[in-house]
């Protein structure tokens, strides 16, 4: 897992590219990414999620990652103690575009989630090795997403 110098250090000399980045969304041990869009009825940049209802995110970050750097996505605390479940998981090495997150409101109340809020954390991690094939030329199925997919 990397720390928090040795992302910037990635990000400083372009190796690990983090559009629309914040330094403030360093954490000591990845990246809090922001909340773009998200697949539900919307009022502005306020979104409505119904209890027991499932939503996906897209970040307003749009990342490149290098092919020796892999990463994970985790829900924030302050998310999780709301009732939010999500199916994050691992970003392959080499992996181009917007992340999609999707998620599930366990809880008996209708949350609101304001576009542009802290909603997940990216952590990274440098693989062994290059891959043989990385992401784009292995599968690729989402490089370069940029919004919602379903």
């Amino acid at each position: 897992m990397l720390s928090d110098s040795t992302i910037l250090e990635l990000i400083k000399n372009g190796k690990l590219v983090i559009e629309n980045f914040i330094e403030d969304n360093i954490t000591p041990n990845g990246y809090d990414v922001r909340v773009d869009e998200i697949f539900v009825e919307s009022l502005n940049n306020t979104f409505n999620i119904g209890s027991k209802k499932f939503f996906i995110v897209s970040t307003i970050e749009y990342f490149k990652f290098p092919e020796d750097i892999a990463g994970q996505i985790w829900l924030r605390t302050t998310w999780a103690r709301k009732g939010i479940i999500t199916g994050a998981g691992l970003i392959d090495a080499g992996f181009e575009g917007k992340l999609n997150i999707m998620s599930f409101n366990s809880s008996e109340k209708d949350l609101r989630i304001e576009r542009g809020e802290r909603y997940a954390q990216v952590i990274f991690i440098r693989l062994d090795k290059k891959p043989i094939l990385p992401y784009g030329k292995r599968s690729g199925h989402y490089f370069g997403q940029s919004g919602i997919i379903r």
